[in-house]
């Protein structure tokens, strides 16, 4: 068991949240979606853990022009998650994520990062935060943008019950069978029904969604969220259907279903 004088010599991960404009032609000032104390706690950081090095050094800029990094950018230590782990998700693929932890064991602090949003929330990560549990380092979440819980609540659906579920099939036929299965789940449960697709399905997607749905069925759609640029809809599919536009095919989009 670890002395209180050893646990305090640990390091922490910190969680932190990247604006959502990873990948759009236009981006907001960090300032408008990171609050000053996440700001400061990422300039504190040098040892990363993250998806993409590039977009790490990238957001470590942009977070420099407000707040003095504690070291150059050459300077940090940026360690990527296996390309099988942010590509298949690592919430049940048995990664063993303690070894990306060494330097908090050293006592610094380590910070967990993923291209957009919350890392860990419907992006990787969770086995670094598992192997942080097991090796008895605090996890402190800084506070920052979560596409699916702005999406949810501007969508009108029930936000007492609802569930993400992540990705669905890229198959013609096997999306349309998830999908009814979705619906039929909401209409029985009342639960909201929320997922994510890649930008440039976009437009098959929200042809799949028409096709699929009952006209009574409630679609919310949000892209470019915390962008001026934003659109968020919210209406049955037989108002989708009279011809509203859908997001583009670069922008990123959360979809929700409901009675």
């Amino acid at each position: 068991m670890n002395t209180p004088e050893h646990t305090a010599r640990k390091g922490r991960l910190l969680l932190v949240p990247t604006p959502l404009d990873f990948g759009c032609a236009e981006q907001a000032p960090i300032t408008d979606v990171l609050p000053e104390a996440t700001l400061a706690a990422a300039a504190g950081i040098r040892h990363w853990v993250c998806e993409n090095a590039k977009t790490t050094r990238a957001f470590l800029k942009r977070v420099g022009e407000t707040h003095p990094l504690v070291a150059p950018l050459a300077e940090q230590s940026i360690t990527e998650l296996p390309r099988h782990v942010h590509k298949k998700g690592d919430h049940q693929s048995g990664f063993d994520g303690k070894p990306l932890l060494v330097a908090a064991l050293q006592g610094h602090d380590v910070g967990l990062i993923s291209e957009a949003g919350m890392p860990a929330v419907a992006d990787p990560g969770s086995s670094v935060v598992r192997g942080a549990h097991d090796l008895g380092l605090r996890v402190l979440p800084l506070v920052g943008p979560v596409s699916l819980l702005l999406a949810l609540a501007a969508s009108g659906l029930n936000g007492q019950n609802f569930a993400f579920v992540g990705y669905l099939p890229q198959d013609a036929g096997e999306r349309a069978a998830r999908l009814k299965q979705l619906e039929s789940l909401a209409q029985k449960t009342g639960q909201t029904q929320l997922w994510i697709e890649t930008p440039y399905r976009n437009a098959a997607m929200l042809s799949g969604l028409l096709q699929s749905l009952q006209t009574n069925t409630r679609l919310a759609i949000a892209s470019g969220l915390t962008l001026p640029s934003a659109s968020i809809q919210s209406h049955t599919v037989a108002q989708w259907k009279k011809g509203l536009k859908g997001p583009d095919g670069h922008t990123p989009a959360v979809y929700a279903i409901g009675p």
